[in-house]
């Protein structure tokens, strides 16, 4: 059996709780980018389809009425 003793100095201790500061700041990067990226694509599906859609529905209902104005 193999008793290995481990000893953290100070020095030791600042180097990892660096890393894991660093690695805390990597994570809520990923959040970010995952939150904006997903704001952006929403807005590109917003643009390119649910805007114009709209817009073709609203003008055809316009012409609708239009033409059902002149035939009463």
């Amino acid at each position: 059996m193999v008793n290995l003793k481990i000893n953290i100095t100070f020095e030791h201790y600042k180097i990892i709780r660096e890393q894991f500061m660093e690695i805390g700041q990597f994570l809520g990067f990923l959040v970010f980018m995952g939150i904006f990226s997903m704001g952006f694509w929403l807005m590109i599906f917003l643009l390119a389809f649910v805007v114009p859609y709209w817009l073709v529905g609203n003008i055809k209902e316009i012409f609708k009425f239009k033409r059902e104005a002149k035939k009463a």
